[in-house]
């Protein structure tokens, strides 16, 4: 089964895979019943993509909420009336979450949702005869080999999050797990990637992943190890980047596949991406199949309230600004002093860099800019222009690099003036309002009518994290020619031809902040940032835009909730926390 057209495959079987990834209330069995669902070679399938289609859904929990929220590009602002939902992001941002938070609570119930799922078709396959179902030995390996990776990848997320967490492999678990420590799980999802790649196929020729996509490989697997290695000294306290060092060098070598930086900046997230040689792993998208991307937590909620016809599409309604960039400038605007945060800025400071346009659509599913910003005009079917406007129309629209209560002051002015008089005491998480903070736009929002609406894959893994990998060990050898060599090869797509903003040679530019920021300039808004900041030893330590220093460390870990901890008295509470004796 080469060709295994996976996007086909979650679209056929949407409604399986959506009833299971968003109804949290569903009855679960100790057995499944081997002999009454697995009839045909579709029920196979059915089984192996179902724990994808959660996956996916995971993403918009961990990549946003903690991953971003809790750093120091992204925010929630209190949006005037909009968005304060009792302080949860307000919690978020100041790392003062409690164990009663939802999301808390959710992102351990709901990954191991996924894992339980995992092992369920692992547990099922074994069991079962490959020719029975016109498959091969080797295909059924290639399955069990693919859910023991995802199942890696769910573990490592929360491994990532929670640090103290159980490894449960067995299909039904009768028993109340135990505990791991923190080595005992790293070296669990070391040994489950290493004898799962040899069980993969590898990427076949030049191009994307193209039908493929979604699926685990080896290039996949390699990489997942390379993230497990090169996190390592945080998670584990160990320096295994000689480890990370050798996979990534082997990645880029193409010993498992070949793959290379896109030469633009938006192949990786374009509609088109199944058919980008730098996307190693990403779950697939399309309008009317599985596009939760674009349709809960994720693009949907990085726009203003009535955007969409600036982006000219319309089969959804109106936008949800839950996510904007934090910002650069304070109330005078003049620029903040501390290191961190302040993505635009760090943008600007290279302004020959092409993502900096302000997003248009260009038609024909084409595009240029990453960041909505300013006013966004755009023209009614009678010729007139207009402008996009706050959600109850009270006042046009001026996107700035600040948090304040501007609402109508004149966009000459850097300091809010409203009309209405409101003042803002000071640019914080309560004092925003719908111009607050630019919008990054990564993965398009083409036009109702292009064909490339609501196509473009999730990405999870792209070549230049490995690349940025590979840079940041030689950083820390003290090869800053070798780190400079490599990050321009990323780097090279987003400035003119000979321009000054690439990386001298010798390297000498770079230094410990300059990479950290070169970092959050590469991956802004995909999940990243929490991880590199804890891998850069600023995550607890560094102040950002209404963020001060943590008084210490433990918030570096995700508590374990009150609910989870009720459910197993076998939990021991995360250092810093409150536990339930």
């Amino acid at each position: 089964m080469k060709k295994r057209f996976f996007k086909s495959i979650l679209a056929g079987l949407g409604m399986l895979i959506a009833t299971g990834c968003t109804d949290l209330t569903e009855t679960t069995y100790d057995i499944i019943p081997q002999d009454k669902f697995y009839q045909t070679k579709e029920n196979v399938l059915q089984s192996f993509v179902r724990p994808f289609g959660h996956a996916f859904w995971l993403c918009s929990r961990t990549s946003y909420l903690f991953g971003e929220l809790s750093a120091d590009h992204y925010m929630t602002v209190q949006r005037e009336e909009h968005w304060y939902n009792g302080g949860e992001f307000f919690r978020l941002h100041y790392h003062t979450w409690t164990i009663d938070d939802w999301y808390v609570n959710s992102t351990w119930e709901d990954i191991y949702r996924g894992i339980v799922q995992c092992n369920s078709v692992i547990s099922d396959l074994s069991k079962l005869d490959p020719a029975q179902f016109g498959f091969s030995d080797q295909e059924f390996k290639d399955f069990i080999a693919q859910q023991r990776v995802l199942r890696a990848w769910m573990y490592m997320t929360l491994f990532d999050l929670v640090h103290n967490i159980v490894v449960v492999t067995d299909y039904p678990s009768y028993d109340l797990p135990d505990q791991s420590t923190p080595k005992e799980t790293f070296a669990f999802l070391e040994k489950e990637l290493t004898e799962a790649l040899p069980n993969l196929f590898v990427k076949e020729g030049n191009g994307g992943n193209g039908k493929n996509q979604g699926l685990w490989n080896q290039a996949g697997a390699a990489s997942l190890l390379a993230r497990l290695y090169m996190n390592a000294s945080w998670w584990i306290d160990e320096d295994k980047s000689a480890e990370c060092e050798k996979y990534c060098e082997d990645i880029i070598a193409g010993k498992y596949g070949s793959y290379d930086i896109a030469d633009r900046w938006d192949a990786p997230f374009d509609w088109d991406n199944d058919n980008c040689e730098e996307l190693i792993y990403a779950f697939p998208s399309s309008y009317g199949g599985a596009h939760w991307g674009y349709d809960y937590e994720l693009h949907w909620q990085v726009a203003p309230f009535k955007a969409s016809p600036y982006f000219g599409f319309t089969d959804w309604g109106n936008c949800n600004p839950k996510y904007a960039l934090q910002p650069g400038l304070d109330l005078e605007g003049k620029e903040y002093t501390f290191e961190n945060g302040k993505p635009v800025r760090k943008f600007m400071k290279y302004l020959d860099d092409i993502r900096l346009k302000k997003y248009v659509n260009l038609g024909n599913s084409k595009r240029e800019g990453m960041f909505l910003y300013g006013n966004l005009p755009y023209t009614e079917a009678d010729g007139k222009v207009k402008y996009v406007r706050s959600d109850n129309d009270a006042y046009q629209l001026y996107i700035r690099d600040q948090v304040g209560i501007f609402q109508d002051t004149d966009p000459l002015s850097v300091v809010p003036r409203p009309s209405s008089g409101k003042e803002t005491p000071k640019s914080a998480m309560p004092y925003g309002d719908q111009n607050s903070g630019w919008c990054l736009i990564k993965y398009p929002i083409y036009r109702s009518s292009d064909i490339g609406k609501i196509e473009a894959d999730y990405a999870v893994i792209r070549l230049a994290e490995i690349y940025y990998y590979l840079a940041e060990i030689k950083f820390n050898k003290g090869d800053k020619a070798g780190a400079a060599k490599l990050l321009n090869y990323v780097r090279k797509r987003y400035y003119p031809t000979g321009s000054a903003s690439l990386y001298s040679e010798d390297g000498t530019q770079i230094t410990k902040q300059e990479l950290l920021d070169e970092w959050g300039r590469e991956f802004l808004g995909e999940g990243q940032r929490r991880r590199v900041l804890c891998r850069f030893g600023v995550y607890n330590s560094g102040s950002w835009w209404d963020k001060e220093p943590d008084a210490d460390n433990h918030t570096m870990w995700v508590p374990l909730s009150r609910t989870m901890l009720g459910s197993n008295p076998k939990l021991k509470q995360n250092p810093g926390y409150p536990s339930l004796d």
